[in-house]
């Protein structure tokens, strides 16, 4: 058998890109804001690290390249070495000619991030031509260990992995962690050693790689030894192990406000919002396959009639409920305006219906932001003086306390979404997402059936409005704008169309993520994007997917590939 030749034109392609990547991240300016937090302190910053994730990305990237194109043989560990060390250092040469011909060409005119001290951070404070092989050197060696990464068995690879993407996080957010373990009094104190002045200590960077990469190594080693020993137990061991775990969950749920702080619970209160709202749109696009651009009409139909019905502030009707009192007539408003939007788009698909949608969702925001309706439900001014929820004695007056509502109206969206998805409805939307005319030919009504998609997204976005209100005490019209009904779009797209876990993935990505980097918000819809299109090309079907809607992109994926080996024989 013929020794395979290496390729070095893939290699330089790959680092190219990565080049190209690593010279806009930098001028965006991501660099230097990521700059201020350090991931290990005195030692690596965020935006060393992110110039060191690009590096690792497009080196990877370089090495998969290079195993794709020997599939009929396993190419040697020095090829694939040599293409991880070759994109690396490619994509180091591009950078390094950024920094050297930017302040000749005067890039900062341009480009006003392209200064000196972006330039100090990308050659780690090294001057000269000291600095700029220092580059190169770093970019070489991290494509190098990217590809050895590549090398290990998976068993030792993940671990290691693993173990870094937490040691980053844990780094990021190392202010954070701080408030949360101050809480914890004498406790607390204990893990003061792990943080330097900023960031990581170098001792708790060490310790913390090591527990990670032990613990999921074990578990990969012992884990398959464990589920066997748990799959044989009897059903009354089976029963007891699972409400057992079951309990374990609510209580960590139950104390997870108290222990982690007012600042994270106000995010996962936010997060539960957008989940709340991604489990209804998920009926409409994900089960049913209704493309919905209007969803945000419904969440202020739902805030508007809890403001209406519990605000003194509006006397118009001469009633004050409580939100007890007021949270049936929101939900029973949002599900009627689900049946009035269908009505009338019952014979439009794709983009028509996306467009008309769009349209309502924006006729519901204008109309309450006019003077016609300023009398009855305060245009402008909004609504003030809306009323906390109560339960019994206790007002769910902060986010400790509000995200015990959060959670149970998530629990119970998610409830009812798994009931509806295995039910005889559940299948007639899925079956009209494939084809409405097959559906329609094998005797389903779509009248009926999208009228019902409708009113059920609408009637669990309504929920998630009531809760909005209250939470804020004041709702105004800005609060619901387009962005509004996209981010929910992205966060059943991110997750995974028709998965009911996928829903809350998504929104702990796109809204949990963001909220705990406000900081950095300015970059949100940067990650946004980029991360759709990472999504797209490695996970079309979504973090999180649908069994079956993994299933069929997969084997669309797969046809093709077994299509050209037959024909390659």
């Amino acid at each position: 058998m013929n020794k395979p030749s290496f390729n070095w034109l893939e290699p330089i392609k790959v680092g190219l890109i990565g080049g190209l990547v690593a010279i806009l991240v930098s001028l965006m300016g991501m660099v230097e804001a990521f700059n201020l937090r350090d991931i290990i302190g005195g030692v690596i910053t965020m935006g060393q690290t992110m110039v060191v994730i690009t590096f690792v990305i497009f080196a990877n990237m370089a090495v998969r390249r290079t195993a794709q194109a020997h599939l009929d043989v396993e190419p040697p560990p020095l090829h694939l070495l040599l293409s991880g060390a070759l994109a690396g250092l490619v994509t180091a040469i591009l950078l390094a000619a950024m920094m050297l011909v930017g302040p000749l060409i005067n890039l900062r005119a341009m480009f006003m991030n392209a200064k000196p001290d972006l330039y100090a951070i990308l050659t780690y404070k090294t001057s000269g031509a000291a600095g700029i092989i220092l580059l190169l050197v770093v970019g070489t060696v991290l494509g190098a260990l990217t590809a050895g990464l590549a090398l290990l068995p998976a068993r030792v690879r993940q671990p290691i992995t693993l173990a870094l993407i937490v040691v980053m996080f844990t780094g990021l957010l190392q202010e954070l962690l701080r408030v949360m373990l101050g809480g914890w009094g004498d406790f607390g104190k204990l893990f003061t050693w792990m943080f330097a002045d900023r960031g990581l200590s170098v001792p708790g960077a060490i310790v913390l790689f090591i527990v990670v990469a032990g613990v999921n190594f074990l578990w990969g080693t012992q884990g398959g030894r464990v589920r066997q020993r748990v799959s044989v137990l009897p059903p009354a061991g089976q029963r007891t192990l699972r409400w057992t775990s079951l309990a374990l969950v609510v209580v960590v749920m139950a104390v997870l406000p108290r222990v982690l702080g007012p600042y994270p619970s106000e995010v996962m209160v936010m997060t539960g919002l957008f989940a709340l709202m991604g489990l209804g749109l998920n009926i409409v696009v994900g089960f049913a396959g209704l493309l919905d651009l209007g969803y945000v009409a419904f969440f202020a139909i739902g805030a508007y009639i809890m403001g209406v019905l519990s605000s003194p502030e509006i006397g118009w009707l001469g009633i004050h409920l409580t939100f007890w009192e007021a949270l049936p007539f929101c939900v029973g408003g949002a599900l009627l305006a689900g049946i009035i939007l269908g009505v009338p788009v019952l014979g439009m698909r794709g983009d028509y219906l996306a467009i008309v949608t769009l349209g309502f969702g924006e006729i519901i925001r204008l109309v309450a932001l006019s003077d016609w309706l300023k009398p009855y439900i305060g245009g402008s001014n909004g609504i003030t003086r809306i009323p906390k929820p109560w339960v019994g004695p206790w007002e769910l007056a902060d986010s400790q306390t509000l995200y015990y509502l959060v959670i149970a109206g998530c629990l119970l969206v998610a409830f009812v979404s798994t009931r509806l998805k295995d039910s005889r409805m559940g299948r007639t939307w899925m079956a009209m997402r494939e084809d409405e005319d097959v559906a329609e030919a094998m005797g389903i009504h779509l009248i009926s059936t999208k009228l019902l998609a409708f009113a059920t997204g609408a009637a669990f976005s309504g929920l998630a409005g009531a809760i909005f209100a209250s939470k804020l005490t004041s709702i105004y019209p800005h609060s619901f704008q387009l962005m509004v009904s996209i981010n929910v779009l992205c966060v059943v797209i991110v997750g995974g169309m028709g998965s009911i876990p996928g829903a809350v993935v998504g929104a702990l990505i796109l809204v949990g993520a963001p909220e705990l980097l406000r900081e950095f918000a300015e970059y949100r819809y940067w990650f946004y994007g980029l991360l759709l299109v990472i999504m797209m090309l490695t996970k079309p079907e979504g973090f999180v997917p649908e069994a079956t809607r993994r299933r069929e992109l997969r084997e669309a994926e797969a046809e093709p590939a077994a299509a050209g080996a037959v024909a390659g024989r």
